[in-house]
């Protein structure tokens, strides 16, 4: 089937894209990567624990999106879950800064403290995940659905696949010199302000359409897209959502422990401008690739891009010096933004009008919660099979290696089977047409 025509994308709708969907990579940004960071630096050093806060979070995220999604599916109104989602979700960032050993020592003096604490981590953390992904991933995204079409989709997903990395240039440019100094409570308490500033800021401008509403219970809508059934009735919706969650495990292997190995295993004193310079050359590459996304079509330029990805993650492997790590990162980068913007567009072009917010949910099933789930702990075990390790204040501990990287290109290479099997099924839908267009007298 040839692309939609590309369409106009109404300056409204990209101020609110570009405010609510930076601002709420800000906060996962900060889940994601810093989170990690300050459990290894402040913690425990244990891979294990990483992986562990990585997946209960992802469980916690993806049973709220399901929830929440069905929910606002149900209300027919985005606006409520966004602006009190942000809120909450900022509350319980800022929350983070005051989680540590010392605390949990106070708390319970009996019991070890880095077991306590590591349990507050987790539970704060699953806590903060359900008010995001109830605001960003349900809610949010939902209402980027609603409001846009098939052919303008590939540019919005192009710009929102370079906020991920975005807010991490943000973050390392103008607060990473707070963790640096051991400042972690002011460091949350800033994301956390902003991300419930915005929230208040939605509430108040936000426009509120009322999206289509599906029929049946809530209880109905809640499991709808987990019944096989469904799978059966929509096979081109679940293939794309599989091809994506083979990207997810792949990037996972990695992500949780990027900032961790280009500090201590390359042991780059500029590594921020090593991340800056990559995050800023693939968001250029993303942007404009965006629409080259809408022009070809988001399906047909996903392996190709994956592709791309795959290259990055092997040339990141043998790189050492801040030159070549920037070149081989920048190629990685570009190649798993585009990737997620082409899938991510696919997927909203399959889904039916009436379940964006179903949707949510089932793109958290297969795009968060599988691989949060799967890759962190294939990264870990990576990570202890090479055991190497770097000596921290006379403190021996582990550090995160370069096989991460083939191991992920080895994951993103099955990305071929969901792909080849969608096109398959994309082929099936159109070929009765055309027979019985030809067999016409």
């Amino acid at each position: 089937m040839p692309p939609t025509p590309a369409t106009h994308v109404p300056r409204s709708l990209w101020t609110w894209a570009v405010v609510l969907g930076l601002t709420g990579q800000l906060a996962w940004t900060v889940e994601n990567m810093y989170l990690n960071v300050f459990v290894h630096d402040t913690i425990t050093d244990s891979p294990t624990v990483i992986a562990a806060l990585v997946a209960c979070s992802a469980i916690a995220a993806t049973v709220a999106t399901l929830l929440a999604g069905a929910w606002s599916d149900r209300t027919g109104r985005r606006k409520e879950f966004i602006a009190a989602g942000y809120v909450l979700w900022g509350a319980t960032t800022a929350a983070f800064g005051f989680v540590g050993i010392d605390g949990a020592s106070r708390l319970a003096p009996a019991a070890d403290a880095v077991v306590v604490a590591v349990v507050a981590i987790i539970v704060l953390d699953c806590v903060m995940s359900v008010f995001g992904a109830t605001a960003n991933d349900a809610a949010f995204n939902a209402w980027v659905t609603d409001n846009t079409t098939s052919g303008n989709r590939g540019r919005v997903d192009g710009v929102l696949a370079t906020f991920p990395l975005l807010a991490m240039l943000i973050v390392f440019g103008a607060l990473d010199p707070l963790t640096q100094d051991g400042q972690w409570r002011t460091f949350f308490t800033i994301i956390g302000v902003a991300t419930a500033v915005v929230g208040v800021v939605a509430w108040v401008g936000l426009r509120q359409d009322e999206a289509p509403r599906p029929s049946g219970t809530y209880l109905s809508q809640v499991v709808h897209g987990l019944r096989p059934s469904t799978a059966r009735a929509h096979p081109r919706l679940y293939l794309a959502l599989s091809a994506w969650a083979v990207l997810g495990v792949s990037t996972q292997v990695f992500l949780p422990f990027l900032i961790i190995y280009v500090r201590r295993y390359l042991d780059i004193e500029g590594y921020a401008i090593v991340l800056a310079s990559v995050l800023l050359g693939a968001s250029a590459v993303s942007i404009v690739g965006g629409r080259l996304l809408d022009r070809v079509g988001p399906a047909r330029a996903f392996l190709p891009v994956v592709g791309l990805y795959v290259v990055g993650l092997l040339a990141m492997f043998p790189v050492r010096g801040m030159v070549p790590v920037i070149l081989a990162g920048t190629v990685m980068m570009s190649g798993f933004m585009l990737a997620v913007a082409a899938i991510s567009a696919t997927v909203r072009n399959l889904t039916p009008p009436e379940r964006a917010g179903q949707v949510q949910g089932l793109r958290m099933v297969f795009a968060i919660m599988l691989p949060m789930v799967l890759g962190p702990f294939i990264g870990a075990a990576v990570i202890a099979g090479a055991d190497a390790t770097y000596v921290d204040l006379g403190v021996v501990k582990q550090v995160p290696t370069p096989w991460i990287f083939p191991a992920a290109a080895l994951v993103a290479i099955l990305t071929v089977v969901p792909v080849r099997l969608l096109a398959r099924a994309t082929r099936a839908e159109t070929q009765p047409i055309t027979e019985d267009v030809e067999a016409l007298p």
